[in-house]
Order: structure tokens, then C-alpha cells, then sequence
């Protein structure tokens, strides 16, 4: 069996990095969607889904490093179910209602939209993509 979860959104807050005992990095990102739609009555909702989402290796590394709160991501990955629940995990929220959360494991995270360079600057996308190597007809570089 397989499942494959994708998820277009932006950062809740910045990145926590930490590492195993083993030294594996392991980063953990807090991912927020959003869906605005009309009720039966005409009225405009819009909801917010959360998602924790925790990436592994080099790519926790990366994310750990250019990413910041209010950046948007692709998160390709698996649902982790709460073990309690079986579902999201549920918590209090400060004013005293209950929220959830679903657990994502990142089996891959693109970086969309524009960040920071570190000097403040902000760095369009087009750059970004600009800064990658270009394997444009080195067959060698295609994985397959």
C-alpha cells in the first residue's frame, strides 16, 4: 500500500532544527493551508489546516538554513497518525478552544515564492532558480 500526501503553504514559524542521537539532522516545520469558500448562506469562510511537518538529512539542513516564518513551501510526504488518536494531533489553544495539527513526514520540500538573502535582500524566485546548476542535456545528471 502507498500514500502520498502534497501540500502548497506558508510558514507558520521559523524552522527548529535538532539532531538525533544518531546525528541524523531533523528539521520541524509548521505548515499552514488555507481554503476560502461559501457557506449555504453566501457567507465567505475561510479555513485554516496545520501541518507539522518533519524533514530529514540534507534537506532538513537546507530548510533549517533559507527558510523563515511566512515563507511558502510544497511539502511532498506521509501522514504520521497521533498514536493516541489515530487522527491529527489535538491540543488546547490559548483561548481555551481546542486546535489540531496532522504529523507529515517530508519526503520532499520545494521552496516557492521569494525569501531573504542574508544581508536582508530579498531574493526573487527566477534567482533562485537562476543559482541552480543547469544539467539542461547532460544525460548523465537525469536519475533514471
Amino acid at each position: 500500500m502507498y500514500q502520498k500526501l502534497v501540500i502548497i503553504g506558508n510558514l507558520g514559524r521559523d524552522p527548529e532544527m535538532r539532531y538525533l542521537p544518531d546525528g541524523r539532522p531533523v528539521t520541524q516545520l509548521s505548515v499552514a493551508t488555507n481554503n476560502v469558500y461559501k457557506d449555504a448562506n453566501g457567507q465567505q469562510v475561510k479555513e485554516t489546516t496545520w501541518f507539522r511537518v518533519s524533514v530529514f538529512g540534507k534537506t532538513a539542513e537546507a530548510c533549517a538554513q533559507y527558510l523563515q516564518k511566512g515563507r511558502m513551501v510544497l511539502v511532498e510526504g506521509r501522514l504520521k497518525p497521533d498514536k493516541q488518536t489515530g487522527g491529527p494531533r489535538i491540543w488546547d489553544k490559548q483561548d481555551g478552544t481546542k486546535g489540531a495539527s496532522f504529523e507529515v513526514t517530508a519526503l520532499n520540500v520545494k521552496f516557492l515564492g521569494g525569501g531573504q538573502r542574508a544581508e536582508g535582500a530579498p531574493v526573487a524566485a527566477d534567482d533562485e532558480l537562476a543559482a541552480m546548476p543547469d544539467t539542461a542535456g547532460d544525460e548523465e545528471a537525469i536519475p533514471f
